[in-house]
C-alpha cells in the first residue's frame, strides 16, 4: 500500500470512529469543514490551494496530504502546486522545507496512481 491509499483508508477509518459517536461538536466541524470547500464566491480550486498553504504554514502533515489528493482530483496542475509550496516558504518560512519534500513525494504517489 502506498502513502496515499495508507493515509485515505487510515483517515476513513478513524472519520467513521469520531462520527459514529454522537458528539455534535465534532459532528458540527466536520460540517463547517466541509461546507468551508464548497463553490461560493470562491471557487473549490482557490480554497483547496488555500487550504494546502495554510496547512504547510502550520505544518499538518495530514492536512497537507488531504489538500493535495483534493487538489489533485480537481486537476491543479503540478506547476499550481509549486507555487504553492512557494508562497507556503515565503510565508512560514524554512521550517516548511521538510513539510515540501513530503508534500512533493505525496503529489508524486498520486502522480503514480494515475497511470
Amino acid at each position: 500500500m502506498n502513502k496515499v491509499e495508507e493515509f485515505n483508508s487510515y483517515r476513513k477509518k478513524m472519520n467513521e470512529k469520531l462520527l459514529s459517536h454522537d458528539n455534535k461538536v465534532l459532528k458540527r466541524f466536520f460540517n463547517l469543514d466541509t461546507n468551508a470547500y464548497k463553490e461560493g464566491a470562491l471557487p473549490v480550486k482557490t480554497k483547496e490551494l488555500m487550504g494546502l498553504v495554510a496547512s504547510m504554514v502550520l505544518r499538518c502533515d495530514d492536512c497537507i496530504a488531504y489538500h493535495l489528493g483534493t487538489c489533485f482530483e480537481i486537476g491543479v496542475t503540478k506547476e499550481e502546486v509549486f507555487e504553492v509550496f512557494s508562497i507556503a516558504n515565503l510565508v512560514g518560512g524554512s521550517i516548511c522545507i521538510p513539510h515540501t519534500r513530503r508534500a512533493l513525494e505525496y503529489w508524486e504517489d498520486l502522480e503514480k496512481l494515475q497511470v
